[in-house]
């Protein structure tokens, strides 16, 4: 259950809807764009609440830059864990993704959440449109492609205006598009980080869960040029899963 708030449901399309004109390429702006948006070391962390009841901890954490096949590339850590007396989350993701494009080269996931295991470690090629799990061969991806991870860097690389919905076809694994997000409305939010301007965005996805069409779900973003999530609210069928910012250390920017 927890998990759901790692999904690229969260995250935004690159291309406007036929409402508006197009945002310059990624390829072309995403290096600038990123540079009032995140820095190394920047870390959030987050209260995860169902219903009334605290179930644990989130952490986004943009680590470093590291090397990926010759590639330069952000490190981005996020971990979850909580859960109640007979059940116990501990998920981490790690996303490596290019300093340049943010296309993603590399995803791994650890998830444990009661009985449930799963290790997943991707290499994604953009180059040629691809990616791999560990040790099996290349199928199609897209083209610039996104995992979970570096979807939500590049949603704050996005400029966001009210009344427009975006869409895009960036997902790593092609069965996961199109994501599609909803700009809602502005307003003032307190967390307990503080008090900030927010920009309110609905998500879609075409797949089952919290972002699905017939689920419910709201998420807050710093209307700032950081765009950080600052809350998320999600309706489900049985309660209400939600995540408050609790604390956030902006990094190191450079000069």
């Amino acid at each position: 259950m927890i998990r759901l708030l790692l999904v690229p449901a969260i995250i935004s399309s690159v291309a406007l809807s036929a409402q508006s004109p197009p945002p310059t390429a990624p390829s072309e702006s995403a290096s600038a764009l990123h540079k009032g948006a995140f820095a190394p070391g920047e870390r959030l962390t987050y209260d995860v609440r169902f219903g009334p009841l605290h179930v644990g901890h989130g952490t986004m954490l943009l680590a470093g830059i590291d090397t990926v096949r010759g590639r330069t590339a952000w490190r981005a850590e996020f971990t979850i864990s909580g859960g109640t007396l007979f059940y116990h989350v501990r998920d981490s993701t790690v996303s490596w993704f290019d300093t340049a494009t943010l296309s993603s080269l590399r995803f791994v996931q650890h998830i444990h959440e009661g009985r449930y295991h799963a290790d997943r470690d991707y290499q994604i090629f953009p180059e040629r449109a691809t990616y791999a799990r560990l040790d099996q061969p290349e199928v199609p991806s897209v083209a610039e492609p996104l995992d979970d991870a570096s979807f939500l860097y590049f949603l704050r690389t996005v400029p966001l205006e009210v009344g427009q919905s975006y869409k895009f076809d960036r997902y790593f694994q092609p069965e996961g598009n199109p994501i599609i997000i909803h700009v809602l409305r502005r307003e003032r939010v307190s967390v307990p980080a503080g008090t900030f301007n927010a920009i309110v965005v609905q998500p879609h996805i075409t797949t089952s869960g919290m972002f699905s069409e017939k689920g419910h779900a709201e998420v807050w973003l710093a209307d700032d040029s950081t765009h950080m999530m600052l809350m998320l609210k999600s309706g489900l069928s049985f309660g209400t899963l939600n995540l408050y910012l609790t604390s956030y250390s902006p990094g190191v920017r450079s000069p």
